[in-house]
């Protein structure tokens, strides 16, 4: 069984927000594959159900995503599962727009929400696929633009992204992490 995390904020006001990419990334891959992500529980949104014949769970947790940590770890407990079968999608300020980066471990690079969940379980070694969000403009807090939604002019390119990455998904539970980022990390 795989677990897959997508990050972001709870609540309307942040459902279109570079900070929800990773929300985004859930809904169009249970939209593709027909999971239905509408349990709560883990402190989280979930739906269960297959890619390829592999069995998944998707989730959307509903702490904030300063406190992503505290849903992921419940959900692994929970689920008896280890880092070794998470996945976790969320923005990335520091890759240009539409570009997806797939990682098998390393440092949260300033993300709260990944420093979050490396803390909770104890190790940063799980898969993640950063989804690029860009850079604020000069003089803008980045707080805010994470915050922010994406302009019009982006959204074809988000349309695109989002569809990689559900790419990326199938090909991330069928194949190796390396396989996956020798295709997907161009």
């Amino acid at each position: 069984m795989k677990l897959i995390v997508g990050l972001g904020n709870p609540g309307n006001e942040y459902k279109q927000t570079r900070h929800n990419v990773g929300f985004m990334i859930i809904d169009e891959i249970a939209s593709v594959y027909n999971i239905a992500v509408n349990k709560k529980r883990y402190k989280s949104y979930i739906g269960k159900g297959s890619i390829n014949d592999i069995e998944v769970i998707l989730a959307k947790p509903q702490t904030f995503m300063n406190l992503s940590g505290d849903s992921a770890a419940q959900m692994i407990k929970g689920l008896n599962l280890s880092a070794d079968d998470l996945i976790i999608i969320y923005d990335d300020m520091d890759t240009d727009i539409g570009r997806l980066r797939i990682r098998d471990k390393g440092s949260h690079g300033g993300h709260r929400g990944i420093k979050s969940i490396i803390d909770a379980i104890g190790t940063d070694s799980f898969v993640r696929i950063k989804i690029g969000i860009g850079r604020p403009r000069a003089g803008m807090d980045s707080s805010d633009y994470v915050l922010s939604n994406f302009k019009k002019d982006e959204l074809p390119i988000l349309k695109e992204v989002k569809k990689r990455a559900s790419d990326a998904i199938l090909f991330l539970i069928k194949d190796d992490t390396v396989a996956a980022m020798n295709r997907f990390n161009r």
